[in-house]
């Protein structure tokens, strides 16, 4: 019997602000422990909360980005359990009037595994759809030694905001290629660094799985604070197969909540799944509905930056880039801003855009961490190319000297005398050279042997040591021949 997946996942992202989402203390990943924090985030007797504005700001923008529609009226709720990690025994969150309502976004080709990237399903554009945009704060954070165990409450109360999709996810590839497409839209509107080393994004994923062709859901398992965009491929991998493995010897799913253990390659289980009348759900009395019309909304308005598909479609139009050159430009804002400026001042624009794509980014691991070089010394790579300087071959070994050396091209051609032979008298001689020294090379070619020409272009390179212009030697050796014939 064939099964397939039903996928939803929770997103929890920190939000850019500079302080936390009921009062004053710093967000400081990295600060020594409990360093940050005040009677507030420790939930202390009679200390009141104060919501934090630009949060709000800022889930209202991610709610107008995703396509959302923006609740009138926000309300804040406690949702109450006991953990180590959570001072107050209750989280302040939203429950029934979250600040923004549905949604979507739009999976892509580049958004999925490379390994993936040219399967059917990457090609269709799917959209997932979004349940809910909500606020709420973060738990502080446990840390587990030899003999004892310890909690660093610097992050409770950090602003985090929670975006719930639909279970319209139906394979472990298109969970990372949502993640990585709703990652790259957070971090153009700048409301999240969407770091997950540092905990700034991490997921929760709801699955189940079912007969094909049965309308029935089967009975989900939740799998906990996944924190890459891998481990959640990975681990949906293995829990899919899992419950297809249960089912087919039947037994029955339990409702779980698990967690992925990376080093055992499984998911494991933390305890049996809460429902929402666990949490013993009641309006905050500490803290006033939230009206979003007006001020909020224009607010987050005037945040909003031109989105990915948009600067996708721009830089196709403006610079003749292709649907792949824009699609890997846009993946990261930098990169494209840094194109920009590089372009600005070229002759030939998809050049410039080959040259960061096929050759920069393969040289540095991380564009947003590596050491800038200025934009400009790519055009002026590009420029030498189309002024015939250097021929292709040449500016593609320039462009390893230009990041290991920070050296700009007309520096590197100088120094290392690469400047390409244009003379046509010096490369009219060479190729009648070319010609009396391979009489068999010319015999193919008069024979309808076109690629015996690349022979006589292959003598001329190695006499001038790859300097002369391929071009030039291309059309004299085709005037010579044709000469002889």
């Amino acid at each position: 019997m064939d099964y397939e997946a039903i996928i939803g996942l929770e997103v929890h992202v920190q939000l850019k602000t500079q302080t936390k989402l009921f009062c004053g203390c710093t967000v400081e990943y990295g600060a020594d422990p409990n360093s940050r924090v005040c009677p507030v985030c420790l939930g202390l007797p009679g200390a009141l909360p104060s919501p934090n504005k630009q949060a709000i700001i800022l889930t209202i923008q991610t709610g107008l980005m995703l396509g959302s529609e923006i609740s009138p009226r926000g309300k804040f709720d406690r949702k109450n359990y006991f953990y180590p990690d959570m001072p107050k025994n209750y989280q302040i969150s939203q429950y029934d009037q979250p600040l923004c309502k549905g949604g979507y976004i739009q999976l892509y080709p580049l958004a999925f595994p490379k390994d993936a990237q040219k399967d059917p399903q990457a090609q269709i554009r799917k959209k997932i759809r979004i349940v809910r945009v909500h606020l709420e704060e973060d738990v502080g954070k446990s840390f587990h030694f030899e003999e004892n165990s310890g909690i660093d409450f610097n992050r409770a109360g950090t602003p985090l905001m929670e975006i719930v999709s639909e279970a319209d996810i139906r394979s472990p590839e298109e969970a990372f290629a949502y993640l990585s497409a709703l990652r790259q839209i957070l971090r153009y509107g700048n409301v999240s660094d969407c770091d997950m080393e540092k905990g700034q994004l991490r997921c929760d994923v709801n699955v189940s799985v079912k007969p094909v062709g049965e309308e029935k859901w089967g009975t989900k398992c939740e799998i906990k604070n996944l924190n890459s965009i891998s481990a959640v491929r990975k681990a949906l991998k293995y829990e899919i197969q899992r419950q297809i493995q249960v089912l087919s010897m039947g037994n029955k799913i339990e409702q779980e909540t698990l967690r992925w253990d990376d080093q055992r390659g499984q998911t494991i289980l933390m305890r049996t799944k809460e429902y929402a009348h666990d949490y013993r759900y009641f309006p905050d009395p500490d803290l006033l509905t939230v009206v979003t019309e007006g001020e909020l909304i224009e607010e987050a308005k005037k945040r909003i930056p031109e989105l990915p598909e948009q600067k996708k479609q721009r830089l196709c139009e403006t610079y003749g880039l292709s649907e792949y050159q824009s699609s890997v430009l846009a993946a990261d804002p930098q990169l494209a801003d840094y194109f920009e400026k590089a372009a600005k001042s070229a002759s030939n624009k998809v050049a410039v855009a080959n040259f960061l794509i096929n050759d920069y980014l393969a040289l540095v691991s991380d564009f947003e961490t590596a050491i800038p070089l200025p934009a400009e010394y790519f055009s002026e790579l590009s420029n030498l190319v189309d002024q015939g300087q250097v021929h292709m071959k040449q500016a593609k070994e320039m462009v390893k000297v230009m990041v290991s050396e920070k050296k700009r091209p007309s520096v590197i051609v100088q120094e290392q005398g690469l400047g390409q032979i244009t003379s046509v008298d010096m490369l009219e001689a060479l190729c009648k050279e070319a010609i009396d020294a391979n009489p068999k090379s010319v015999s193919d070619y008069r024979a309808g042997k076109v690629a015996a020409l690349n022979a006589l272009k292959g003598y001329v390179m190695k006499k001038t040591k790859g300097k002369a212009n391929p071009q030039i030697i291309h059309d004299l050796l085709e005037k010579k021949l044709r000469e002889i014939t």
